[in-house]
């Protein structure tokens, strides 16, 4: 028997707003400037669309030289990491996660946005870095959640070894790691590289992550997420990047070969390679004085990314809405291509 028309509507009418659920379901809490709050009777406007090559600052950017390893809270203009924007829906409720670099840039947006997802969050930081990562601190805590703050030189096997005990310990349990520390210090020349700067580097951005990573998996089982923040510069060096972008090759291999190691356990690995990201990477020697006023301006967005653009990443590859994902690097270039 066929249906009558008014089935049909009602019918048509249902599954599209299923499906508009969904739609608004897969998207909430993506970090966005420009998203509307409720209003008083508790319903969501819609948000405004933003035109991403104006949606945040562009340079020139004012001379702002800060020794290694810099903070957040002394550049111009103030990074965004979504501390403002970010709004989460639960996705990541009761999950347990430990971030490397946690304290600015992209790992502290990474942090505030598992916190609004519903997870408690560990971090890692230098001590010259206190001062940002407090602030971090009080945002996870803001949001209902544990906060644990480990300081130390992940340069350090055996300080590796006790941060992931740490995270551990007060947290509950572990699973989703994060391995987003690094060190960027740009040098003309191979000349003027040092074994001590090569060593520096690659004890940052390659040793740690795997002495972080073997001490974190007994910890984990099936759903567990790691994430490794790689770069652009793994497939586009720059010439004055000599040691870091070797590194950031090295965190694509390690991931795209832990991820088949592991993916009979049920644990994910995957990697984010960000392009430039307005960070303390930059003014305390990622880049040349000289070439900061300028940065991120050569990509086809006209500027550098926020950490709040890419937290979503994160989120995604952390959460089990990503489940067939693993191996994989997603990019984040303002439109390079890249990756």
């Amino acid at each position: 028997m066929a249906p009558k028309d008014s089935d049909t509507i009602t019918r048509r009418r249902l599954v599209g707003t299923m499906s508009a659920g969904l739609a608004a379901a897969a998207v909430a809490g993506s970090a966005t400037a420009a998203a509307a709050p409720a209003s008083a009777g508790g319903s969501v406007k819609t948000a405004r669309p933003q035109n991403p090559t104006t949606q945040y600052p562009r340079p020139p950017f004012p001379a702002q030289p800060q020794p290694w390893p810099g903070l957040a809270s002394k550049m111009t203009p103030r990074p965004d990491h979504g501390e403002k924007s970010y709004r989460g829906s639960g996705r990541l409720a009761g999950r347990k996660a430990l971030l490397t670099g946690g304290d600015s840039g992209i790992g502290r947006a990474a942090a505030i946005a598992f916190a609004r997802e519903g997870a408690d969050v560990a971090i890692n930081y230098l001590p010259a870095e206190e001062s940002d990562a407090q602030e971090v601190i009080a945002l996870i805590r803001a949001e209902g959640r544990k906060a644990v703050a480990v300081p130390g030189d992940i340069r350090d096997e055996a300080f590796c070894k006790r941060l992931v005990a740490a995270a551990v310990e007060q947290l509950g349990g572990l699973d989703i790691l994060v391995n987003n520390a690094a060190r960027q210090q740009q040098r003309k020349s191979i000349l003027e590289l040092t074994t001590e700067d090569f060593d520096a580097t690659f004890k940052t951005n390659v040793y740690a992550m795997f002495w972080i990573t073997k001490a974190a998996l007994p910890h984990m089982s099936a759903g567990a997420s790691i994430i490794n923040t790689a770069s652009v510069q793994a497939v586009d060096p720059s010439a004055n990047l000599l040691d870091y972008a070797q590194t950031k090759a090295a965190i694509v291999a390690f991931s795209k070969s832990l991820a088949k190691q592991l993916a009979p356990q049920g644990i994910r690995v995957n990697a984010i390679a960000p392009g430039p990201f307005w960070t303390p990477l930059q003014p305390s020697g990622g880049q040349p004085p000289d070439k900061l006023a300028n940065f991120g301006g050569d990509t086809p967005l006209g500027r550098p990314g926020q950490p709040a653009e890419i937290a979503p990443l994160y989120v995604l590859l952390a959460s089990a809405e990503s489940s067939y994902c693993t191996g994989q690097v997603l990019g984040a270039s303002g439109g390079t291509g890249k990756f």
